[in-house]
């Protein structure tokens, strides 16, 4: 008989300690709003699956090197998970199950994949929150190690790090010290508040208000703090005529960040709200 398989109460996350968030678990419970029918248990057998196969191939002989190569060989060429080049800004990159279906994502979500196989094989994989493109880190005997899930898992070394941060750095590359800080260990709420900052800048962009509503309604559920997720929310709540709800989110943004870059244009859609809920009265 199968057992059930249950995911977490989106009401329950925001109690859990940063790194007790089950990261699995939740990612598939932010595709479960897209996809209702969405079977999680299979997805959770499925990255066990993986592990399973590679277990007898991973013998004590191995050293790091070479069984980093066969994992990542395995998850990237032979099942043949990539980055989808062609149609980076599809939603679908960023849903854990078609994830898994396509065998395509972005970097933050294909991270996602490695990590659980990862630590399924007792290596203690972590993601990075590198500004612009997610990582990967693992612990060797000589400080760390960081892999871009996004090309295979291929090793990236300081010097391209350093190339790659400066651009969000106004063009300035980060000293050693500065970038240890930048490679620090991504938590499972991090990660997972990034999917849905993913998620709700893209149904912005696109003008999907409910999608938009959804999205910074699910990061206030792991991130309460998230004062940018109630303007989202708040703005969607006023496309879509749920006047009393803008108003409580752009009131309550304004003041958490009363000096916010975009507190003017805040106010001005504040007052239109708060003007038209006088014309209906």
């Amino acid at each position: 008989m199968r057992t059930s398989y249950a995911l977490p109460d989106w009401n329950t996350l925001a109690a859990y300690g940063d790194d007790e968030l089950p990261l699995l678990d939740t990612a598939l419970l932010i595709a479960r709003d897209e996809y209702p029918q969405l079977d999680a248990a299979s997805y959770a057998a499925t990255i066990q699956g993986y592990a399973d196969s590679l277990k007898p191939k991973l013998n004590d002989d191995l050293d790091l090197p070479s069984t980093l190569t066969m994992i990542n060989r395995y998850l990237f060429d032979e099942l043949g998970f990539a980055g989808n080049n062609t149609q980076y800004d599809d939603p679908r990159n960023s849903y854990l199950n078609e994830v898994f279906d396509r065998k395509l994502g972005i970097p933050i979500s294909l991270a996602v994949v490695q990590i659980e196989l990862m630590r399924r094989l007792g290596l203690p994989l972590d993601g990075i929150s590198f500004p612009g493109h997610f990582l990967v880190r693992l612990p060797v005997d000589d400080g760390i190690l960081v892999m871009d899930p996004y090309n295979k898992g291929r090793p990236v070394s300081a010097e391209e790090l350093k190339e790659r941060a400066s651009p969000h750095l106004g063009g300035r590359a980060p000293d050693d010290l500065q970038l240890i800080e930048i490679l620090a260990p991504a938590t499972h709420r991090t990660i997972l508040a990034r999917m849905l900052r993913n998620l709700n800048g893209l149904y912005l962009h696109r003008g999907d208000w409910e999608r938009v509503a959804r999205t910074a309604d699910r990061l206030l559920k792991i991130s309460p703090e998230t004062a940018e997720a109630l303007r989202d929310r708040g703005l969607a709540y006023q496309q879509l005529g749920y006047s009393k709800g803008a108003r409580d989110d752009l009131t309550r943004y304004l003041q958490v960040l009363p000096n916010a870059d975009d507190a003017e244009a805040v106010r001005s859609i504040l007052i239109e709200v708060s003007g038209l809920r006088s014309r209906l009265n």
